[in-house]
């Protein structure tokens, strides 16, 4: 009985850190400078807007900070940042680049997408709700979308989405 329960602690033990080693492994790949394209709406109904992006990624075994500056029509320019940290199931953290101030993040990784729940800290779109997808794609570049339910429809409208190409 002692080497059955002894067996299935250290079977738990195992995948739990395997589980953190493959997190580990995929924040490290989206370290590094990115810049490029992408599209902003203020709100779900405004018209959208062309930007340029540049971000600095720093990641450790267990977190990830974007922080990136997003240029529109040459005369507006915000900072954005978001701050993840992992326990190897969930990801928490906050994300800077709203009007509304800073926003909390709660969230997952499938795949190679953390989905990740906003909170605003004030109402954007008739809610204080959105989601942002952290996406690796093509094996060395990065997706940033941002959605939002628009009130008047009820239909998830992306408010946002930066491709990124890591810079060599």
């Amino acid at each position: 009985m002692r080497s059955t329960v002894s067996l299935a602690l250290a079977a738990c033990l195992l995948s739990a850190t395997g589980a953190h080693a493959d997190e580990a492994g995929f924040l490290r790949s989206l370290q590094g400078k990115f810049a490029g394209k992408g599209t902003v709406r203020i709100r779900t109904t405004s018209p959208i807007m062309n930007i340029t992006c540049s971000f600095t990624s720093d990641a450790t075994a267990d977190s990830l900070s974007l922080d990136g500056t997003c240029r529109a029509l040459l005369i507006m320019t915000r900072e954005i940042r978001a701050d993840l940290k992992t326990d190897g199931k969930t990801y928490t953290g906050t994300y800077v680049g709203s009007r509304s101030g800073p926003a909390g993040l709660n969230g997952a990784r499938e795949g190679d997408a953390i989905n990740l729940d906003i909170h605003w800290a004030k109402i954007i779109n008739g809610d204080r709700d959105a989601e942002l997808t952290v996406e690796k794609v093509d094996g060395d570049d990065m997706r940033m979308t941002v959605t939002d339910m628009d009130p008047a429809t009820g239909k998830m409208v992306v408010t946002s989405q930066i491709d990124l190409k890591r810079a060599k």
